[in-house]
Parts: structure tokens; sequence; C-alpha cells
């Protein structure tokens, strides 16, 4: 019956335009009202309200998202774009393999495939367009090689499933490392072959010896924040939380005495974009926490274990089963909420087929970031479509090969766990 009630309240409230995060408030109090006693006190849900938000790993989201903002104000974007352009602009289909590399140096520094489609779309598909490629097969490439954002660490995502199932944010971040490296072979293999098939031939602008000097040289100081990030995470310098301070500091520096692109007003609004974006998620975390807090208290997630009970002998089976539920949910709930809804009900299930946490959390964040580009809701297509001035309709196409090895990737690391925590040991030994 509470299960019934649960959903029935949380579909009907996302159908009728809902927010997400007012659709598990109202869903979790329909809930709590069937259930009666304690779960209605004010107290009570006040308490798990607060609980949703309080945790020093989730501190690492807003400077994170800052780091964002200030990067696309402060000159880095660019920079790393024209580095990307010196080593592999000159093959056949150049920009396109410009637009790999940059999203995932930019991935590096983000954690975001949304701020990441928005901040290189702007520059990256008019340059394609301007060279002779196709405004739809442009926006496709950076739409499908954005997803590699939230997987290579700084990862927001990572950071919502860290707090949410209580492991480790850094082991996240060293874990999500190789599946990056995957992504982007992946992109570019693919892109090898779209370059052919559609007779592209043309590359990047061909840069003079002095252009290239300049370039090099002035991407190195954008180039050397990821790195700071990764050693300093890995040597156990700083958590992730401080590794999203230093990123801020380090961010600012570049910017006003480096670049000298960022000023003051830029300064500013990069404070409060970011205030309002970590608003929103913190409200997401919070409101979902109480609807986790429910589920609990009405033996949900225990009901829903019993019905998958029999796979908990087979892991791999069980993680597939429940990897492709997330798919499928990505394609109408974003990252933030299939994490914070999805994550209580099936950790009973992971501790009971003892899949590690960490491992399964990587394969669960690449899973969740495929419905970036699934439609109907599919935010990082609406972005595309935006920067790029294209129809949905005529990108998806374009979108489909990349997704198809994507989805496949999942898979190999679903059969494969040694492609994750083979690297994983390494990087955190």
């Amino acid at each position: 019956m509470y299960t019934i009630v649960f959903l029935a309240s949380l579909i009907i409230s996302i159908m009728i335009g809902m927010p997400i995060t007012y659709s598990l408030l109202l869903s979790g109090a329909a809930t709590a009202l069937a259930i009666g006693g304690s779960a209605t006190n004010a107290q009570t849900v006040a308490a798990q309200v607060m609980r949703g938000t309080d945790s020093v790993s989730m501190m690492a989201l807003p400077f994170f998202i800052l780091v964002g903002e200030l990067m696309n104000r402060g000159g880095l974007t660019k920079r790393i774009i024209n580095f990307c352009n010196i080593f592999v602009g000159r093959f056949r289909g150049g920009l396109g393999y410009v637009t790999i590399f940059a999203c995932l140096m930019f991935a590096s520094l983000v954690g975001s495939a949304v701020a990441s489609t928005a901040a290189l779309g702007a520059i990256l598909i008019p340059m394609m367009v301007k060279s002779g490629y196709c405004k739809e097969t442009s926006a496709g490439l950076l739409a499908s090689a954005n997803l590699v954002a939230p997987i290579m660490p700084p990862s927001v995502p990572m950071i919502i499933y860290g707090v949410t199932a209580g492991v480790s944010v850094k082991g996240l971040f060293m874990g999500g490392i190789a599946p990056a490296v995957y992504l982007t072979v992946i992109m570019c293999v693919v892109w090898f072959f779209v370059v052919r098939s559609e007779g592209i031939s043309s590359h990047a602008p061909k840069l003079s010896a002095k252009e290239i000097f300049s370039s090099f040289f002035e991407g190195l100081p954008a180039l050397i924040l990821p790195l700071i990030i990764l050693f300093g995470l890995r040597g156990g310098v700083f958590t992730a939380t401080e590794a999203g301070v230093v990123a801020v500091v380090y961010t600012l520096i570049t910017g006003i005495f480096i670049y000298r692109e960022l000023k003051l007003k830029d300064i500013f609004e990069s404070f409060i974009a970011a205030a309002k974006m970590s608003a929103v998620v913190m409200f997401l975390a919070a409101s979902a926490q109480y609807a986790a807090y429910i589920l609990t208290i009405s033996r949900i997630p225990q009901l829903i274990t019993q019905s998958l009970t029999p796979l908990i002998h087979h892991p791999a089976l069980l993680n597939l089963v429940l990897q492709i539920i997330i798919i499928l949910m990505g394609t109408c709930v974003d990252v933030t909420p299939t994490i914070l809804i999805m994550t209580p009900i099936m950790l009973p299930l992971l501790k009971a087929a003892h899949i590690d946490l960490i491992y399964f959390g990587v394969v669960f964040t690449l899973a969740n970031v495929l419905g970036l580009t699934s439609p109907p809701v599919g935010p990082v297509l609406n972005v595309a479509c935006a920067t790029g001035d294209v129809k949905m309709d005529k990108l998806l196409p374009k979108v489909i090969p990349y997704y198809i090895f994507q989805c496949l990737l999942v898979a190999a690391l679903i059969f494969i766990p040694e492609l994750i925590t083979v690297p994983l040991k390494w990087f955190n030994s």
C-alpha cells in the first residue's frame, strides 16, 4: 500500500509539471500521512531535511560549480581549445578531435556536462560550422563528448552519490579516471568513422609556429589545475572539499593575474550563478533525504530488495538489471534526482550481493549520465540545440552512434569490473 501511495503521488506530481524537489516532498508527505505516527512529526521532518545537506563532502559541490563559472569568464576555456588544436587539429576532421579532447580537459575542471556543453558549444560549434562541418553533426559530437564531464573528476554527480551512499568521494573520483579515458577513446573511434561516412575533409585552421608556441604556453596554466587536483587527492594532501577550495583560488589567480580577463564584475556574477545552482542542488538533496527516510520506515526498499533477491547470488546480472533501470529512468528524470531517489533503494541490494559501492558508483554515474543525451528530457541535448541553433529531430540521428557505443561501454564495465578496479587500485596506491 505504501509503495503505491509513494509512487502514485510522485508520478502524478511529475506528470502535472511540478518540480522534482516538490514532487519528492509531496510524495514523502503523502506516504507519511498514510503511515501515521512519528512519520508526520514536524521535528522529524525538519531533522531529515537538514540531514540531506549536512555533509562536509557536499560542501565541495558549490566550489566546483564556482570553478566552472570562473573558467567561462576568465579565459581558461578558449585556452584549452587552442591547446588541443596544437596536437589533433591537423588530422582529417581535426576540429572534431579538438572538441573531444577539449571536453575531456574541461571536464577535469568543471564536472558538469550541461555547463561544459554551454561553455564549449558557444565557441566550438560556430568554429566547426565556419570550417565547413554540418551544424547538426557538430552539435551531436559536442553533446555526446561532454558526457565525460560527470565521469572525470571532479564530478558533481559522484559527490552527490558519495554523500548519499556514505562512500569516499575521493575513491569515486579516482575510479572515474579510467572510464573517462575509455569514453574519450570511444568518441575518437566513432568520430573517425563519422568523418569518413559523411565525407568530412576539413582540418582545423593551420597554425603558424608563433601561434603554436603561444597556444601551448598560454594553455599550460589552465591545464595545471586538474593535475593539482588529481595528485593532491591521490597523495592525500587535501580532501575533495579542500580540492574545491584550491581549485577556486587557483582559477581566480589564473583568470586575474595570468590571463587578465577576470574582472570584479565577472567574479561577482560567478558567485551569484554558483550560489543559485548550488541552492537548487542542495534543496533537491534535502527533499530527497526526507523522501528516502519515508521510504525506509515504510519498508519500500526491503520490498524491492525481496523482489530482486534471486539475483543477489549473481552480482553481474543484478548490476545489469539495475543499470538498465537507471538508463530507462534517465529518459525522463535528470541525473541528480535519479541518484538521490535510487541510491537508498539500491544500497541494501548492493551490500547483500557484496558489490563494491565505489565500483558500482562509477558505473551507476555513467549509466545515469546517458540520460543527458536521451529524449524527451535530455538536458545536454537541449543545451546543444540552443548553442548550435539546431532542431532536436535533426540532432538525434547524429547522437545515436555515440550513444550505442556508450551503452556498450556500460555493459563492458558491468561484466569486466577490472576495467575500473585495477586502475582504481593503482590510483589509490
